[in-house]
């Protein structure tokens, strides 16, 4: 039986792989921001529990993991989930909403990280997951923001993997398209500031999430079917983008960058010295 703690299991992904690994007879911890989930605790009374927590105040993140090492007796994976999205062009979105939103889903996710940490070393095992987005790899306007979260999200799970592979800790980022979770409804804000200027342009954003919500190509269920079997795998990845269109775009976008430097190595490497 595997340990689970996953954050954010009120919908969505988070939800979706809480009740895969339930499924399967293990036992998950997931946290909430407050009230209590009597429908997730009664999927498998005992094995199944529910603790509330704000990711954005440290005493609350080592209060939980602390709970929920004592339910567990020992996290084996952790699931950085919880998040939400904003969209709006980068001159629209205040200084105050994006430090709001680094705050969730950059910062919650490194509290979670730094206090299950000592536990997973000491045991020299465990597996921490990140579910980021195809936005934290492929760019696009109107969620400079959000994908800035996400683009670091990627970063610290990267440099993580290297820092704890010693150590028996693997490290997975997760970065899905788009999956019918709630995310484009009651998970995405909107810049209160509005320019008109950019309507033809980075508000394509808000219309392409809004319009498309519940449409959506990608199923939660076997999204969550697809990160257990990834993270069972005897060499787990580094990477793991879920759905067609995060292939598409990440693809593109890898493929934009090789042709920039390559169309540009010649101005890249005339900056050394000149040899004496």
């Amino acid at each position: 039986m595997t340990n689970w703690l996953i954050t954010g299991i009120g919908g969505g992904l988070g939800r979706a792989v809480a009740q895969a690994a339930l499924a399967r007879g293990d036992m998950v911890v997931g946290t909430t921001r407050s009230a209590e989930d009597t429908a997730f605790t009664s999927l498998a009374p005992g094995r199944a529990h529910v603790l509330t927590m704000d990711l954005s105040n440290e005493s609350s993140v080592q209060a939980a993991v602390a709970a929920a090492e004592d339910l567990t007796g020992g996290i084996d994976r952790l699931v950085n989930n919880a998040g939400y999205g904003l969209v709006g062009a980068v001159e629209e979105v205040s200084i105050d909403e994006a430090k709001a939103l680094f705050d969730i889903n950059l910062f919650g996710a490194v509290r979670m990280i730094q206090a299950l940490l000592p536990a997973m070393r000491a045991r020299r095992a465990g597996h921490i997951v990140n579910v980021t987005s195809v936005s934290g790899h492929a760019p696009w306007s109107g969620t400079g923001i959000y994908g800035a979260t996400k683009y670091a999200l990627e970063c610290v799970g990267q440099t993580l993997a290297q820092e704890v592979a010693p150590l028996g800790i693997r490290v997975t980022n997760v970065a899905p398209g788009g999956f019918r979770t709630g995310f484009a409804a009651s998970g995405l804000k909107i810049a209160a500031r509005d320019i008109a200027d950019y309507e033809d342009g980075a508000h394509f954003a808000r219309r392409s999430l809004t319009e498309g919500a519940g449409a959506e190509k990608g199923d939660p269920a076997r999204g969550a079917e697809a990160i257990l079997a990834a993270l069972d795998s005897v060499e787990p990845p580094l990477h793991l983008f879920l759905g067609e269109d995060a292939l598409h775009y990440a693809r593109d976008q890898v493929a934009f960058v090789v042709r920039q430097m390559d169309e540009w190595e010649p101005l890249s490497l005339c900056t050394a010295f000149e040899p004496a």
